[in-house]
């Protein structure tokens, strides 16, 4: 049984690992939630029940009802949460003494766990954890105060978690320090990050404009934590000698896309495009146009030990990456050579990074692509990960 918060049609690695394991010859079943990420609306040609089964490729989807409205509420957002523990966690105990492993893919809040770990907890059985958001890291990080009381109860409420699962993997190894205060040595933790989004390399090629320009592109969610209105201030001090060659690419959509394009208008910003949210499947054109690709998010300690799903992305396309960002992030792109770092904090350093990106010679790009290809290949490579994320499982 694999417990996440999202599934298909929402696009997620989950969707990807499932399919994986069932044409292996195993029996995997979904418990989540009837599809509305990311507008927080229910998908066409779903109804919002309290509870209802599908098959998708053979594997049995069990979904429970969805708080919707959440994108711009934060009430709605927790009771959202909260909804999936406690319905989830009803349902899960109904169906989940049948099955042999149960593996948790925590993308979100790790309040969607309970429905795993109570398994553990009422049934004996394994539970694996692949673990994508730290907390209690990332409640503060998103702007809730802590107090002693939230504290405490963050606290024990991480190590209830941690203590009904079997084992952890792991998407960026600087969670692992994050998770050993909580748990006992003998629970192990596995190094597993992810891999690169699908990249259909067989479209047509695509042009952001029509003149010689050099492109920086960013792509995926657009909200606060992405720290987009810093990058957007650094290209913008870039001097007319400069701006007459580049052009900033945002292809996304989100909570913050509103408040940057009125930065970017009431400070006369240009060569500054918002193309709006495109297909997944769509997404490689838009990458394999640009000449550097730029990840970015705000500088807080939990931010420095996230890895972005899209740097991966980013560096199977096979450009040069720029990495707006500390720690771990950061450290992938310097130490095997794949772009340039700066610091997310100092909108000097990023419009000195964008110089520096602007004046890279081809000797240097095709240095960044030649490993960018190592890397995704020995790395980052799909096939591998998948296998490495069942043995664990087996071995919980």
């Amino acid at each position: 049984l694999i417990v996440s918060e999202v599934f298909y049609p929402e696009e997620f690695k989950i969707n990807e690992l499932a399919l994986e394991w069932k044409n292996k010859g195993y029996e995997v079943d979904i418990l989540t939630i009837v599809p509305s990420y990311p507008a927080s609306e229910i998908y066409s040609g779903y109804e919002n029940k309290w509870f209802q089964k599908e098959v998708w490729n053979d594997i049995n989807i069990f979904r429970v009802k969805a708080v919707t409205g959440y994108k711009s509420s934060l009430f709605k957002k927790l009771l959202k949460y909260f909804a999936f523990m406690f319905i989830g966690s009803i349902v899960s105990l109904k169906i989940g003494k049948k099955y042999d492993y149960i593996f948790g893919f925590q993308v979100g809040p790790l309040t969607s766990m309970i429905p795993a770990v109570i398994l553990k907890q009422f049934y004996k059985k394994s539970v694996t954890l692949w673990i994508q958001d730290i907390w209690p890291d990332s409640v503060y990080a998103y702007g809730f105060k802590k107090t002693k009381i939230l504290e405490f109860f963050l606290n024990n409420f991480v190590k209830y978690v941690y203590k009904n699962s079997s084992n952890f993997a792991i998407s960026a190894k600087g969670f692992e320090k994050r998770i050993l205060p909580y748990i006992d040595n003998s629970k192990e933790i596995f190094y597993a990050p992810n891999w690169a989004d699908y990249l259909n390399k067989e479209l047509e090629k695509y042009q952001f404009s029509k003149d010689d320009k050099i492109h920086f592109t960013f792509a995926g969610n657009i909200g606060t934590v992405q720290n987009l209105d810093n990058v957007i201030e650094g290209f913008g001090k870039l001097g007319n000698e400069f701006l007459e060659k580049v052009q900033l690419n945002i292809v996304g959509d989100g909570s913050y896309l509103e408040q940057l394009k009125n930065i970017v208008q009431e400070k006369k910003f240009r060569n500054i495009v918002f193309w709006g949210r495109k297909p997944r499947e769509e997404i490689f054109k838009y990458l394999d146009a640009s000449d550097f690709l730029f990840v970015s998010l705000i500088d807080k300690e939990i931010f420095s030990l996230t890895v972005s799903a899209k740097t991966q992305t980013y560096i199977a396309t096979n450009k040069p990456v720029i990495a707006i960002i500390n720690g771990e992030a950061s450290e992938i792109v310097r130490e095997n050579n794949l772009g340039l770092v700066c610091s997310p904090s100092d909108v000097e350093q990023i419009k000195a990074t964008f110089i520096k990106a602007i004046n890279t010679t081809n000797e240097e790009k095709n240095e960044y692509i030649r490993n960018s290809e190592f890397l995704t290949n020995n790395v980052f490579k799909k096939e591998i990960i998948i296998d490495n994320l069942l043995e664990l499982l087996k071995r919980g």
